[in-house]
């Protein structure tokens, strides 16, 4: 039997690129994956047309699917979507197509090939990368006290660009708390912690220039979320 792919793209108030990116994700994978695939297209409780969009994309191509969501969160909306999968291997990956989608089918093809989890890096040696000088700052600087703090090797754990198998779903996911954008350091440590075998695959990535996200503030969230992950950890060891 076939292996079956599901991509998700959580989207929030996305109408001005929704249309291209989506279009190019999909003609990329016509001609470039040899999976069965489909793109969810998870809404996370856009108030612009973003949801008018994404119906017209399900109706103009038969591998696209709506989630809408009634409240915002990428990590929420990736939970919700890969929970209701039943495809084999899940991924996500950012609507602005920062990675540059040549990866994706190696990302697959490392879980075919014995991994849990594949996530894209930004931080390996063979990465290039085209990013303004303050968000390299704070990425490579964050990225740091994961690996001091939480005591993990992999490189890059905040990248919008991962894959996990069907197992990690059903076993790590539902652990996962947070609901924006911490889910993927979460997970990570989580998949890590529990043993599975995590692949990172130096990427091709540039910017976004429109991206809306507030770094500062959300570094800091970031830094304090993965305080309370470690002491959750120390306290449930202690416990044992």
């Amino acid at each position: 039997m076939k292996i079956s792919v599901d991509i998700v793209v959580p989207v929030y108030n996305e109408e001005k690129i929704l249309e291209k990116s989506i279009s190019t994700l999909y003609n990329f994978l016509e001609k470039n994956f040899k999976y069965n695939w489909s793109i969810i297209i998870a809404d996370n409780a856009s108030k612009d047309n973003t949801l008018d969009v994404a119906n017209s994309l399900s109706e103009k191509y038969k591998k696209v699917k709506v989630l809408h969501l009634n409240q915002k969160g990428r990590g929420r909306a990736l939970r919700i979507a890969w929970t209701k999968s039943d495809a084999d291997i899940v991924s996500y990956m950012d609507v602005d197509l920062s990675t540059d989608l040549s990866f994706f089918p190696i990302m697959i093809d490392s879980l075919i090939q014995g991994y849990d989890v594949a996530t894209g890096s930004r931080l390996m040696k063979g990465a290039e990368i085209k990013r303004s000088f303050k968000r390299e700052l704070l990425s490579r600087g964050y990225n740091v006290l994961v690996r001091l703090i939480l005591g993990v090797n992999y490189k890059d754990s905040q990248c919008g660009f991962k894959a996990v198998k069907r197992e990690i779903v059903n076993d790590v996911v539902p652990e996962v708390r947070d609901n924006n954008w911490f889910f993927d350091s979460e997970l990570l440590f989580r998949a890590h912690m529990k043993g599975y075998k995590i692949k990172e695959i130096p990427v091709k990535w540039i910017e976004d220039e429109d991206s809306r996200v507030r770094i500062f503030s959300t570094v800091t969230n970031y830094i304090k979320s993965i305080v309370v992950l470690r002491l959750e950890y120390l306290f449930t060891r202690r416990k044992k």
